[in-house]
């Protein structure tokens, strides 16, 4: 039995889990509507069949239940939201083919029945399908779609005409593009999967579909490259997906508390990213991209740390040119971490470490300031944080001026009062500047929260203090794992290969080979051609020394004369 199969098994209508969650779940029946009625089925009497959906949905102001007639002769009536459609399409395309069928007239003589004739022959919709059971109608005209209920038929006819208003695709706020598409996911689960669609136009990508939460039955897409994701990873996600059990799912972020490996450690396990290009490029590496209805995030598993210090823009440069920036990036990642708590450390227990010019400054610095240097340093770091929480919950226009306000007024102000040393203020601004080249947040504000620890630690243990806290750091994420993977490969355990795109990054010809921390049946992703092509020394076809010599000729040089001889002879 396949996943797919166990998943579909597990919650079909009257299954074990479903009764146990009848009875798991008796204080709340608000999910309970449909599963009551989960064996009911359209009657033959359309009356029957419309006052059972009256009696569910019939409360509601928006809900339409439109009577016609097919035919002359056989009661109909369309079932919608007026708000969730498209009321012209619905007009063009169902209503007016339907009803038209009255001055047609059904042919007597057709072998075929009512349901066929009209789902073949009379009706346009290109998304068209019956259904038998009531509860599978109900879930329908929620979600959006028309319900089309015949006299003397058992079938309904759903036809998919929702219409939401969506913003449209922009450049993602969350990740500023350099060098790239400036394209980002919206909310719309249909248009996020046409935007990866668009980048990989191959039968082999695959998407999966599953509806979790018992109330809002938000769809999500299970994305994968059949060839390259390794099969079990892919069996191992539905897994885990199916077995969550909530009342609803509002983001992508509930699903990554959810499947995570480690629910407490501070370091992300799970990546999410609002640019198609970049959810392409891991699945061309043999990764999972999970998509949310109603969530313009993606996310991306299994995860590894070198993976929050990267972005996109790093393989569309020079290698040599992106290695530096991207060191430059790992500088600044641990110096936001441990540059408060040593500054602690120097300061309080080991001054001779420092030079004795720039102790003495920072003595002068420090004369009249009433605190010690480590409530000096968590008092600034707290109102940092108050600082950087208010500028993001503010109003735009509102909120570039409070970070000047807060910046420079209150932190001149401090200094002039004596409760803050200038150097204080210094190793804070360059630890938050620090913090802010990390292109994930959620990376930083998990170094942003382990800058506390480390400081108390450096200021009761000195700088014994820091180095324990970075060997527990260290130790935690040699502990982790996403999905099986080591969270600190490739670098723990060691893979050549892989350290090819780690700290630095070698040439794409010098990077064959696709991550082998993910197993992947196909791991080659670039020719040995065009890893010779590009070995080879270029064939210089507009050299000046070569071009016009007789002796030289090669593919693509011009003639002796530069083409000219036509041209003299006629002057």
């Amino acid at each position: 039995m396949t996943i797919w199969q166990w998943y579909r098994r597990r919650t079909r209508p009257g299954s074990q889990s479903q009764q146990s969650s009848k009875i798991l779940h008796v204080e709340t029946p608000a999910h309970q509507t449909l599963e009551k009625y989960a064996e009911a089925t359209i009657s033959h009497k359309l009356d029957d069949s419309l006052d059972f959906v009256q009696g569910i949905l019939g409360d509601n102001d928006d809900f339409i239940m439109r009577r016609f007639c097919i035919c002359d002769e056989h009661p109909a009536a369309a079932l919608y939201f007026a708000d969730l459609i498209d009321k012209q399409l619905l007009n063009d395309h169902i209503l007016k083919p339907l009803m038209h069928t009255t001055a047609m007239g059904y042919p007597k003589d057709d072998n075929r029945s009512m349901r066929d004739y009209l789902l073949n022959d009379t009706l346009y919709s290109c998304e068209g399908r019956t259904e038998t059971e009531l509860d599978e109608i109900i879930q329908a005209i929620v979600e959006g779609k028309t319900v089309i209920l015949v006299d003397g038929l058992a079938d309904g006819f759903v036809f998919s005409t929702r219409q939401v208003d969506k913003r449209s695709i922009s450049q993602p706020e969350t990740e500023q593009v350099i060098r790239g598409a400036r394209e980002g996911f919206i909310e719309i689960l249909g248009t996020n999967l046409a935007l990866l669609r668009y980048r990989l136009p191959t039968p082999d990508l695959r998407i999966k579909t599953i509806r979790i939460g018992r109330v809002t039955k938000s769809k999500v897409a299970l994305c994968y490259i059949n060839g390259i994701v390794n099969p079990e990873l892919v069996k191992e996600v539905f897994r885990r997906l199916s077995l969550i059990d909530i009342d609803g799912v509002l983001d992508a972020g509930y699903l990554e508390q959810f499947i995570e490996d480690n629910h407490v450690s501070p370091f992300p396990q799970i990546q999410n990213t609002e640019r198609p290009d970049k959810a392409v490029a891991n699945l061309l590496e043999g990764r999972v991209i999970l998509l949310v209805d109603g969530s313009p995030f993606a996310l991306i598993l299994p995860t590894v740390f070198s993976q929050f210090y990267q972005t996109v823009e790093d393989y569309s440069e020079r290698y040599l040119l992106v290695s530096f920036i991207r060191l430059s990036r790992l500088v600044a990642l641990v110096f936001s971490l441990i540059f408060p708590s040593l500054y602690v450390a120097l300061i309080s227990f080991n001054p001779e470490l420092i030079p004795t010019e720039f102790a003495v400054a920072v003595a002068g610095g420090r004369a009249g300031v009433p605190f010690p240097s480590v409530i000096e340093v968590l008092i600034m770091e707290i109102s940092m944080e108050v600082l950087r929480e208010a500028t993001l919950r503010l109003p735009q226009q509102v909120g570039g001026a409070l970070s000047i306000v807060g910046v420079l007024v209150v932190g001149q102000a401090a200094v002039a009062a004596g409760f803050i040393s200038p150097i204080t203020v210094v190793i804070i601004a360059l630890t938050t500047i620090g913090s802010f080249a990390t292109p994930a947040y959620n990376a930083a504000l998990a170094l942003r929260l382990l800058r506390f620890p480390l400081v108390i630690l450096s200021g009761i243990f000195g700088l014994y203090g820091v180095m324990i806290g970075l060997i527990l750091i260290a130790n935690h994420m040699l502990s982790l794992r996403s999905f099986g993977v080591p969270y600190l490969s490739p670098i723990v355990p060691g893979n050549f290969q892989g350290m090819k795109d780690t700290l630095a990054r070698l040439p794409l010809w010098s990077m064959p080979k696709r991550p082998g921390l993910l197993h992947t049946p196909n791991d080659t992703r670039l020719s040995k051609l065009t890893k010779e092509m590009s070995d080879k020394a270029a064939n210089n076809t507009l050299d000046p020394l070569k071009v016009g010599d007789r002796r030289n000729v090669t593919y693509g040089a011009s003639s002796p004369d530069n083409g000219n001889s036509s041209r003299d002879h006629t002057d």
